[in-house]
């Protein structure tokens, strides 16, 4: 019973995974205990190295080993220029133009009143605190163009403007309802360049 209860919990942590359903969790679990267990033991401990040692940047809010991340750290950014993005997957997105040198803020999510996830849970108040820090001169907005990142991007909009920063938001290079995690670095450089004043 104890190797069919260890089976069970396997089949059950592979579903926390995104998109991962109860047939996917038990392909993928047989799959390492009969073909790659070094791939699983690899697996493991690369997890359990990453749940100890990452926490969030006390600047950009994005995961890092240090309290400050060596992108918020260098001077080779232009730290007058704040892009807010939903999710460090969408950082990377716009890492990958090369199109744009200032720095970022990762929200961990977006606005989503129907799953519960208001602006606390977001801590906008911490993304304000590090937007009025003196430096930034522009808030540039790249959350997603589906409803819940444009509901987000309208909300800090209105936060933002009371503050009297100036806000741009990408320009929609990028399809309505795409995400930047599936869009090409072409067309994630074109909105950035596009990007327009909100207000």
């Amino acid at each position: 019973m104890a190797a069919n209860a260890s089976l069970e919990e396997l089949f059950e942590a592979l579903r926390t995974l995104p998109g991962v359903g109860p047939k996917a969790a038990q392909r993928m679990a047989y799959h390492l205990l009969q073909r790659d267990r070094r791939g699983g033991n690899r697996l493991a401990r690369a997890l359990d190295s990453a749940l100890q040692n990452l926490h969030h940047c006390n600047r950009c809010n994005n995961f890092t080993e240090q309290e400050t991340c060596d992108r918020c750290l260098s001077s080779r950014r232009d730290p007058s220029q704040l892009c807010i993005v939903e999710m460090p997957i969408d950082l990377n997105s716009m890492e990958q133009t090369q199109a744009y040198s200032g720095l970022y803020y990762v929200l961990m999510g977006r606005l989503s009143p129907l799953d519960g996830i208001g602006p606390q849970e977001l801590a906008f108040s911490r993304l304000l605190a590090r937007a009025t820090d003196g430096q930034v001169k522009e808030v540039i907005l790249a959350t997603n163009f589906t409803n819940e990142g444009e509901a987000t991007a309208h909300y800090l909009s209105e936060l933002l403007q009371q503050r009297g920063i100036k806000i741009s938001r990408i320009a929609r290079g990028l399809p309505v309802g795409g995400e930047l995690e599936f869009s090409d670095s072409a067309t994630v450089a074109q909105a950035l360049r596009e990007r327009r004043d909100v207000g």
